[in-house]
């Protein structure tokens, strides 16, 4: 799965915003409001096609002291949400 081409990722003060830039405006209106944890999944799902296994893998490299049970859980429910929204592409 990977982010749909013409979303865009601002940091605004301590949070991040995607929005939909272009034709993609046309049929994504408003914003996905991300905390640090959803902009950097959001950020390697806009580098390369991932699974979930793969976002997990390597939160697991770069975040030392979270349990895999745990960034499972939130890489699976976020990932849904986005699926739902119509954000990402299977």
């Amino acid at each position: 799965m990977r982010i749909k081409s013409g979303f865009v990722l601002e940091k605004v003060g301590e949070e991040y915003l995607a929005v939909a830039v272009g034709e993609r405006a046309k049929e994504f209106s408003g914003f996905v409001r991300l905390n640090g944890s959803g902009a950097y999944f959001w950020k390697l799902l806009s580098e390369a096609d991932k699974t979930e296994e793969e976002l997990v893998d390597a939160a697991m490299r770069d975040f030392v002291d979270v349990e895999r049970a745990l960034i499972e859980s939130d890489v699976s429910a976020f990932t849904k949400k986005l699926i739902d929204g119509g954000i990402i592409e299977k």
